[in-house]
């Protein structure tokens, strides 16, 4: 890709002033060519409809354009310098299953070696109150899918409970695993999962939507959760409370058509409420083991083989009556 295609795209990300629904239809309308809209601002408005062609005037002011592109180059000297990958809507790279949401980031930031159109990927989320026992089905559930879909990727956010209970489960098992970050790839938050982060960029990677330097808000970890939802098969949630991010991302996922599925838990632990409310309504399938993921993904696959267990009892034979 040129690097102009690169800094066109990066420059209409930071004009000030815009939507994120304005940046993709000005994307969209100009089919990739930026550079007609950044060049001839005028001649390009005139094609707009009224109702945004006043905002628009104030975004493509000539001070405002060379600003923009100004950081946009900074932006992509900072990736040249530390490998990071930046991949354009609708061009070679660009995740195919994000490419179908229609509200899909029109840049992303790569940093790993995962295949972001890996045939299975899924992603594993949930409380960041995490439980012992949500703690164990991420180790259950993660074994499970090596052997039954050994290339499988998992995603998830990097964040605390559920999220690197799974990444770390990846790396333990040597299954390749994804971050997706709710800020830049100069820093990781929280800072005390960056031994991790920095493992994943080996067996798996890290993704982003943000330039450097984005500073850490709350509605920024809101945003991550589509590409999550977006970038996978189908979203597992483990555990969650009746309220929570996780369940934003199954929210997401339902509307992006992908599966979801949930562990059950008692009706009694506060952290299975979401899950098993996801359940009842019939919002997500309910699964207990890694072959029910299969199962609903029609994975076609030669699993390894399951370690079998010794028969405690075969020296004794039956009894005679």
């Amino acid at each position: 890709m040129p690097p102009s295609t690169l800094i066109d795209t990066l420059t209409l990300c930071r004009l000030p002033g815009l939507t994120d629904t304005m940046r993709r239809s000005l994307f969209e309308h100009f089919s990739g060519e930026i550079s007609v809209l950044l060049e001839q601002p005028t001649t390009a408005l005139a094609d707009m409809q009224p109702a945004s062609r006043e905002r628009l005037r104030q975004a493509l002011l000539p001070s405002a354009i060379a600003t923009a592109r100004a950081r946009a180059e900074e932006e992509l000297a900072f990736c040249y310098a530390h490998d990071i990958k930046v991949l354009i809507r609708s061009e070679k790279g660009y995740p195919h299953r994000l490419m179908a949401c229609s509200d899909g980031p029109l840049h992303l930031f790569y940093r790993g070696t995962a295949n972001l159109d890996a045939s299975h990927m899924v992603a594993i989320v949930g409380t960041r109150q995490i439980t012992p026992y949500g703690q164990a089905l991420c180790q259950t559930l993660v074994e499970g899918i090596a052997r039954l879909a050994p290339g499988c990727v998992i995603v998830s956010g990097l964040a605390y409970g559920a999220d690197i209970h799974a990444h770390r489960a990846c790396l333990a098992t040597g299954m390749e695993t994804i971050g997706v970050l709710a800020h830049g790839l100069d820093q990781i938050y929280p800072p005390a999962h960056r031994q991790s982060a920095a493992e994943m960029t080996r067996q798996g990677g890290l993704l982003t939507e943000h330039f450097s330097g984005t500073h850490i808000e709350k509605i920024n970890f809101v945003r991550r959760n589509r590409i999550v939802a977006g970038l996978t098969d189908a979203t597992i949630v483990v555990e969650s409370a009746a309220h929570g991010g996780s369940l934003i991302t199954a929210g997401l996922a339902t509307d992006y058509n992908r599966e979801v599925m949930a562990i059950p838990g008692r009706i009694t632990d506060p952290y299975s409420a979401g899950c098993n409310a996801l359940i009842a309504r019939g919002e997500a399938h309910a699964i207990t083991s890694a072959e029910d993921i299969g199962r609903l993904l029609g994975w076609q696959t030669s699993p390894k083989a399951a370690p079998q267990q010794p028969d405690l009892f075969a020296s004794l034979s039956p009894a005679t009556p």
